[in-house]
């Protein structure tokens, strides 16, 4: 048998950063993904990672691991399928270097995802997001940072990731003015502002100050906001308009749901989907077709559009059993 080690080092070395140059956020997911195997079949077998042969690995082992995840983890079904995605991508490299294990390999990646429910979609309506971006105190340099930050993500559908990456050189004001980032994939792209969000951008980047490369919405202390961070930020400001404003949703408000409401925002003012799906950086125009079924007043306007049918008014009454009989003679 033939240790796993080697191999493992040339798919992160020479397959991901090599010759497919993954993203440092796709290296460290899959990363993690296999640390936390090793470290299970370590737990359960007693193997040292470094001892560790393609024969340890077997399928079911594999499936062991998810149902730990799953179960006693607590993953959610998706995470599962993230760690499953990375597994099957190392044991994808393995199949081309160890012909000699192929049954094993195949067996791993003939592993199929586990399906699960889509959770509904959440957004804002635009009497709520006022209500969000009411929240922050003006007062408090914090605040002022805050609702420049809520204000760009609910009008440009920024990711948390692309937000806290952005640095004060990627705004652009004036005529044309426009927001920069680098999105999912490593795909560059640049989504405009409206005069509003420009106006709020504008004030705040004169108060923040700082070079070009620095980050534009950057802790006390002068480092990036974390995405921990943004998700707190987001959910302090969501409880202060709560209580501000009793028909704002008292469900947790998570960033991404600014994402969703500028998506949402986007279709009510009739943009078409693929262009929502270029504002968003989506890579598969299937991922912006699911908003299509989140607001049911997009539904209600197809059915006004529809024709009706005349039906005749009226119930289901049997026929009577004596002439049944005789009609079926």
């Amino acid at each position: 048998m033939s240790l796993i080690a080697p191999t493992l080092q040339s798919f992160f070395t020479d397959r991901l950063l090599r010759q497919r140059q993954a993203s440092p956020r796709t290296i460290a997911a899959y990363r993690d993904s296999l640390r936390l195997l090793l470290n299970w079949v370590h737990d359960t077998k007693g193997v040292q990672p470094q001892r560790l042969d393609w024969a340890d690995l077997d399928a079911g082992t594999i499936t062991a691991f998810l149902d730990h995840l799953e179960y006693e983890r607590k993953n959610t079904a998706r995470t599962r399928n993230l760690r499953l995605t990375a597994i099957r991508s190392l044991f994808s490299y393995a199949s081309l270097a160890h012909p000699e294990h192929a049954e094993l390999l195949r067996r791993v990646l003939a592993i199929p995802p586990k399906r699960f429910d889509r959770p509904e979609i959440k957004f804002l309506t635009q009497a709520q997001l006022g209500c969000l971006l009411a929240a922050p105190d003006q007062g408090r340099w914090e605040g002022r940072r805050d609702r420049t930050l809520i204000a760009l993500t609910a009008q440009t559908g920024l990711r948390v990731a692309e937000l806290i990456g952005l640095n004060n050189g990627d705004i652009t004001l004036g005529v044309g003015a426009n927001v920069r980032c680098l999105g999912k994939g490593r795909k560059h792209r640049a989504v405009p502002l409206n005069t509003s969000t420009s106006t709020v951008v504008s004030g705040w980047l004169i108060e923040r100050g700082g070079l070009r490369d620095e980050p534009l919405f950057p802790t006390r202390a002068g480092r990036r906001l974390s995405p921990d961070a943004v998700e707190r930020l987001v959910a302090k400001h969501t409880r202060t308009a709560a209580s501000l404003d009793p028909s704002f949703p008292a469900e947790r408000i998570h960033p991404h749901v600014l994402r969703h409401t500028c998506a949402m925002n986007l279709l009510h003012n009739g943009v078409d989907t693929a262009v929502i799906a270029l504002w968003l950086g989506h890579a598969d125009i299937r991922s912006t077709t699911a908003y299509l079924h989140a607001d049911m007043t997009i539904k209600e306007q197809a059915l006004q559009r529809m024709a009706t049918t005349d039906l005749p008014a009226g119930r289901y009454r049997p026929r009577d059993k004596l002439l049944a009989f005789l009609e079926d003679l």
